[in-house]
């Protein structure tokens, strides 16, 4: 049986993660700075009453920073205990996608970003057009440290 996914984007790459995950979207209206966090903490926001620290997805993947435009979105992520925000590019759509379409990244994918995509899928947008779309490790992005440096405060 297929899962629903939020696909969104950043830079060029599209992603996805799991609505289930998904408590919430929202425009970003911009967040409040926190001394001593990680430089890919945009900072925290208030949003339908309670406050949740945002991860910049750009600059957590090392990719160049931009202003956010109108199409920027907060998505709000639910895993265990930890609520996070993810700033990205935007992200308007919902899809399927069977267990048996998601596969292991490649083995070479290295570097910094290493381990941010937990597997991939060759997805159909329109009857003859593929796509791929990355399946991120929420748990690689927000860092087994948290991302107050400790669990304290988190």
């Amino acid at each position: 049986m297929s899962e629903l996914y939020v696909v969104f984007k950043v830079d060029e790459g599209e992603y996805v993660l799991q609505a289930a995950d998904v408590l919430q979207m929202e425009s970003f209206g911009g967040a409040t700075k926190v001394p001593g966090t990680p430089p890919y903490v945009a900072g925290l926001i208030h949003m339908r009453g309670r406050v949740v620290p945002v991860i910049d997805l750009r600059r957590r993947f090392g990719l160049s920073n931009i202003e956010p435009t109108l199409d920027s979105r907060v998505i709000v992520v639910q895993s265990g205990e930890r609520t996070v925000g993810l700033l990205v590019d935007s992200a308007r759509e919902i899809m399927k996608i069977p267990p048996e379409g998601l596969q292991a990244p490649p083995a070479w994918m290295g570097g910094d970003g290493a381990g941010f995509v937990k597997s991939v899928a060759h997805v159909e947008r329109r009857p003859g057009e593929k796509r791929l779309v990355m399946l991120v490790n929420f748990e690689k992005i927000i860092g087994q440290e948290g991302i107050y440096g400790d669990e304290r405060h988190g």
